[in-house]
């Protein structure tokens, strides 16, 4: 299988991302609801975006997870998968897609930007702990940016041009009793991501933990998810400010993923 067959796949994939983002968009800016459509488009964009990724580790013989064109490759199609999941399963979430997809527009973009050649494979990376540790940061991410959408639109909800755009919609305390199921998902992911990642630095490296920059970030990002949570329970804080912590997780997350690869000199730097 060629390179050229992949991209256009994968290209195409992508095209159909875009248009169901700008038909999210457009419904909520018209008071629409295009959601068979988004779904639809949506669904057919991931079956290609599977087809282009399983072109690429039937010609390399290994997983996306090596050059930073493969995490964001593998990551834009987990958070989709993931989101998909819960647009199709929730109706009261669908209209976040208008918030939900222009984030990921922005790292598709930093995907076309990216080397789609090959990358060395690690010793260390031959191990079943590497799949499960990288599944479980997935569920991880994927569970907050769903919350990050529906946070989204608590917040666009105050403001004049979103008060009567979200109308139909649960009001905030629903919204925001949603976005907290999906955060309480998101730290049992992320606690077992580090705890699967220790399992793997010790089969890799002889240690199951050495503060390197990649796991001072990830547990950096585990203690701040905790606190939103703990606030949320303990300080019955509003779902406006539930809101604003749900989008500070998600930038430390963001950074942590697909930050600190580009600056760690470390063995464990996440993109080689």
């Amino acid at each position: 299988m060629t390179l050229e067959l992949e991209l256009q796949t994968l290209w195409t994939a992508l095209v159909l991302y875009v248009l169901a983002g700008v038909a999210a968009i457009f419904g909520v800016a018209l008071q629409r609801k295009p959601e068979r459509t988004v779904l639809a488009l949506l669904v057919f964009g991931l079956v290609l975006h599977t087809a282009s990724i399983s072109l690429r580790w039937d010609r390399l013989g290994h997983g996306p997870y090596i050059t930073m064109y493969e995490i964001l490759l593998s990551n834009v199609w987990s958070l989709l998968a993931i989101y998909v999941l819960a647009y199709w399963r929730i109706p009261a979430i669908r209209a976040t897609a208008a918030v939900v997809m222009p984030i990921l527009f922005v790292m598709m973009g930093w995907l076309l930007m990216t080397s789609p050649y090959e990358g060395h494979l690690p010793a260390t990376y031959h191990t079943v702990w590497l799949f499960i540790h990288i599944g479980f940061g997935k569920l991880f991410l994927g569970s907050v940016l769903v919350a990050v959408g529906i946070s989204g639109i608590i917040l666009l909800r105050g403001s004049r041009y979103g008060g009567e755009r979200f109308v139909s919609l649960p009001d905030n305390s629903r919204l925001d009793e949603l976005s907290f199921r999906f955060m309480a998902m998101g730290i049992i992911f992320e606690t077992l991501m580090l705890i699967v990642g220790a399992i793997w630095a010790q089969d890799a490296w002889g240690r199951y933990w050495a503060w390197d920059p990649l796991e001072t970030w990830s547990f950096l990002t585990w203690l701040c998810l905790a606190f939103a949570l703990h606030a949320r329970v303990a300080y019955k804080v509003t779902p406006q400010v539930g809101a604003l912590m749900v989008l500070a997780v998600f930038a430390l997350a963001f950074l942590t993923f697909f930050g600190v690869p580009f600056i760690s000199t470390s063995p464990h730097k996440g993109a080689v």
